[in-house]
């Protein structure tokens, strides 16, 4: 990834990523579950142990706020999902994808992602931006690789904000 678009692309993720360390190296164990209003969805322990997010195939209005445990799982069925597709393999299905279930083991796999990610991202150049993308959720046949790129970029960005306000919400409210 050393042509121009690419770097832009690799130095927003840089920053992104910098402000998502600044939270999960603050991270508190309580923090994961806290649910910071009455209507939330959150990451709840099956009978068989493994912990699966609540989830509606077309979303509540209001929608429910998330807890940091949710939006940990979410980020990891997002990325995982977006990474097979750029690595021309087949995604896990959503209901295949369990929360890891403490925060030692989700800041694990959120920052194994990242490095998948970056592998991802170390493999492209501004000829491969062009490409179009292995999947595109808007069914657009002129989404490209960049596309992909960009739109993983934002949408780490907002999980990221969304986790961080509700660890300091969490941390006021708490004392």
């Amino acid at each position: 990834m050393n042509a121009p678009r690419c770097d832009l692309l690799r130095r927003q993720f840089d920053l992104i990523w910098s402000l998502f360390e600044y939270h999960l190296e603050r991270l508190d164990p309580e923090d994961l579950l806290w649910e910071p209003a009455p209507l939330c969805w959150t990451v709840r322990q099956q009978a068989d142990g493994r912990w699966i997010p609540d989830w509606a195939e077309t979303e509540p209005d209001p929608v429910p706020v998330p807890t940091i445990g949710w939006l940990s799982w979410h980020i990891d069925w997002w990325w995982s999902t977006t990474i097979a597709h750029s690595l021309g393999r087949k995604p896990k299905d959503r209901t295949e994808v369990a929360w890891p279930g403490d925060a030692g083991r989700t800041v694990s796999r959120l920052r194994e992602l990242r490095e998948e990610w970056l592998g991802v991202l170390e493999s492209l150049d501004d000829t491969d931006l062009d490409a179009t993308a292995p999947f595109s959720w808007a069914n657009d046949p002129e989404h490209t690789v960049a596309h992909t790129v960009a739109w993983a970029n934002a949408e780490l960005m907002k999980n990221v904000a969304e986790i961080g306000q509700i660890r300091l919400m969490r941390a006021v409210s708490t004392g």
